[in-house]
């Protein structure tokens, strides 16, 4: 059950994306424990959508699981139907649903028209559907939106140029749609490198993905990472606690945009200076 202390968002109203599993349940079972009822989106994983439901449920909260496509701008307009139905109000929207497929930059061919319109169709026309959907709700309390966006978005480094380059398109769109929903709504952007989950596992194959984790681990200036909860605490903080921020992208990849310091710098300082 949900430490009262901590239920400071008790009654409020939470839409989340694509979270079924991995960030987006992260973020629906910390908002849970705030006392925010919630709506757990899913396009396929509905035995998990209904688990994590299950677990918000368990926090002292009321919690739904909703199927639909963000792509489809029905299901958009019913997701957030649903959460209006149940309890006539919205406060907060956390667009998490994304999609990728892992094409080598190299392979020019490889990537096709289709694949490039099939992840913006959610990763951007998704968003930006189901904030329209949402918006005329979302004035009303003075809510906030947070989009999951990625490093990609900044560095054109991701599991494919689509994705990335779908990513920028969502980093330009916050800051449009925060000028555009302002004064009322605030809508910020959170911008992960690697995250420890099923999605990306699924997409590398195991032995890809352990042994990206294991070099990231290693390589990263913060020497590890990021899970789920982690990036999910950052998405909720923008949501609750952040309230004088709107139209910021934030970088939350365990210091990966920073590069790496130059070779010498690491040098025995006792054989001398460049």
């Amino acid at each position: 059950m949900t430490d009262m202390s901590t239920a400071s968002e008790k009654g409020k109203v939470a839409i989340v994306t694509g979270s079924a599993t991995g960030v987006g349940a992260a973020v629906a079972i910390m908002l849970a424990q705030r006392g925010c009822n919630v709506v757990i989106n899913y396009s396929r994983s509905r035995d998990e959508a209904e688990a994590t439901a299950a677990e918000c449920r368990a926090c002292g909260v009321e919690a739904i699981a909703v199927r639909g496509d963000v792509a489809d701008d029905a299901d958009c307009r019913g997701i957030v139907a649903a959460a209006i139905d149940a309890w006539g109000r919205l406060d907060y929207l956390v667009n998490n649903a994304g999609k990728t497929k892992f094409v080598p930059f190299e392979d020019l061919d490889g990537l096709t028209r289709d694949i490039f319109l099939d992840i913006y169709s959610v990763n951007v026309v998704g968003t930006y559907q189901v904030i329209r959907a949402a918006a005329p709700h979302l004035k009303k309390t003075q809510g906030a939106i947070v989009n999951t966006s990625s490093i990609g978005g900044v560095t054109g480094i991701a599991s494919s140029m689509a994705y990335a380059a779908s990513k920028g398109a969502l980093n330009v769109l916050t800051r449009s749609l925060a000028l555009t929903l302002a004064p009322e709504v605030r809508v910020n952007a959170v911008c992960p490198g690697a995250i420890q989950t099923r999605w990306l596992k699924s997409g590398m194959g195991d032995a890809q993905y352990e042994g990206l984790i294991d070099s990231l681990s290693a390589q990263l200036p913060l020497r590890r990472v990021a899970t789920p909860e982690g990036i999910a605490r950052s998405i909720v903080a923008f949501l609750v606690d952040h309230t004088d921020v709107t139209g910021e992208t934030l970088n939350v990849d365990d210091g990966l945009h920073l590069g790496r310091l130059p070779a010498y710098s690491s040098m025995d300082k006792t054989r001398g200076q460049l």
